[in-house]
């Protein structure tokens, strides 16, 4: 089956090791499964990117410079073949890639390396050769009805590749599982669908027509001290301030993505509840030009946050999609009215009418009106001709 035709879950968990044997050995079997992908990123750079050539070219020589067994070398392979992929997406796109470089301590497993007990909420995982295995315990949560416990016990869910990862001294196993996608021939379009729309900010992460608002207070606030701190740490200069920098970027990129994911969730929850068909989000191209006192960093996360709204909307049935943001953000939603002035920082006071609204309230409805006024429909796609809103003025609560 395609992996298309999956829908896919990350459960996330700590692991704890039984003695520190184990803990050493998973350790250089890190090291080893960083060697081998460098080993196969020299040798495939410029050369190949699809996984059966990148294994063809680079396996042997990592089996024979590693003490890998057969399965990690191929799949140091693999994770070179989608890096070295990913590089190329982003030439095409105009932007530099340089040849991939693997330092953070983190491999992948998959069902052949790795083994999950549900019963006993322990793993076990290969280490260096093909036999060693070491035990895990999985360090759930106490309540019985965590989300990990949803995908563990579950008949429908099956584990797949994982990744596993050492960070700040501690284990931690992000273990994939899919599902089969259910075929429905019978499903037909939906007449007059409902679809939420969704406005994107800087100090408002996203507001939804439904008048959803997701503050960004607390997440401008971590990065800027992330910014002081990391600012410090380069004018010191040190090699330590600069391994320090680089731990310090994957906290904050791991603390960016779990407030995304948050958002996301609320998004998802807020179209289930008004009976939505779909989301629709402003077209992403060119946002930096539209939110010029964003930072840099807020293309990548608002695309994040789309892309885990897509994930989750697929499971639930619902589609996402996107529409010209022109004048989302001038434009009257009570009286059509578009103008420069309307919008003052984060009010809306139309010039014509006179009513008053939150700014990127205004704008969510905005950007699905116009979704529907413009017409984007495909054949394939549910027919929808309203939107979900709450009417009258409204504020962050």
């Amino acid at each position: 089956m395609a992996s298309d035709e999956y829908h896919r879950r990350t459960l996330i968990t700590r692991l704890t090791l039984r003695n520190d044997e184990d803990e050493q050995l998973l350790l250089d079997t890190i090291e080893e499964w960083l060697d081998g992908c460098n080993i196969a990123s020299t040798l495939a750079w410029n050369t190949c990117h699809t996984k059966s050539d990148v294994r063809q070219l680079a396996k042997q020589q990592i089996k024979q410079e590693t003490k890998l067994g057969d399965q990690h070398a191929t799949l140091a392979c693999h994770e070179v073949a989608g890096a070295i992929k990913s590089c190329i997406e982003c030439r095409k796109n105009g932007k530099k890639a340089s040849q991939p470089q693997f330092t953070s301590r983190s491999m992948t497993f998959d069902r052949r390396t790795l083994t999950v007990f549900p019963d006993q909420e322990m793993v076990t995982l290969t280490t260096l050769g093909d036999h060693s295995r070491v035990h895990a315990d999985l360090s759930l949560p106490e309540a019985e009805d965590g989300y990990q416990r949803e995908y563990l016990d579950s008949d429908e869910w099956e584990y797949t590749e994982s990744t596993l990862h050492y960070r700040d001294g501690g284990w931690y196993i992000h273990l994939g599982y899919r599902t089969p996608k259910e075929d429905d021939d019978s499903e037909s379009p939906t007449e007059n669908g409902t679809v939420l729309g969704v406005d994107l900010g800087v100090n408002q992460i996203a507001v939804t027509s439904t008048a959803r608002f997701f503050d960004a207070d607390e997440l401008n606030h971590y990065r800027r001290e992330f910014e002081k701190t990391r600012g410090s740490l380069q004018q010191t200069g040190t090699q330590s301030a600069h391994r320090t920098i680089e731990s310090l970027s994957g906290r904050e990129e791991r603390y960016v993505k779990h407030v995304l994911h948050n958002v996301a969730n609320g998004i998802i929850e807020e179209a289930l509840e008004h009976d939505c068909d779909g989301i629709v989000f402003e077209e992403l191209d060119g946002i930096r030009e539209d939110l010029p006192e964003a930072a840099w960093h807020s293309e990548w996360a608002f695309r994040k946050l789309k892309d885990f709204v897509e994930y989750k909307a697929e499971f639930e049935g619902l589609f996402v999609d996107t529409t010209n943001p022109r004048n989302t953000s001038k434009r009257c939603n009570e009286c059509g009215f578009t103008h420069d002035d309307n919008r003052h920082a984060g009010q809306f006071e139309c010039q014509s009418c006179g009513r008053t609204n939150h700014a990127d309230y205004n704008a969510a409805k905005n950007v699905a009106e116009l979704y529907l006024r413009r017409g984007h429909q495909s054949s394939g796609r549910r027919s929808v001709s309203q939107y979900a809103l709450k009417s009258g003025a409204r504020t962050p609560s």
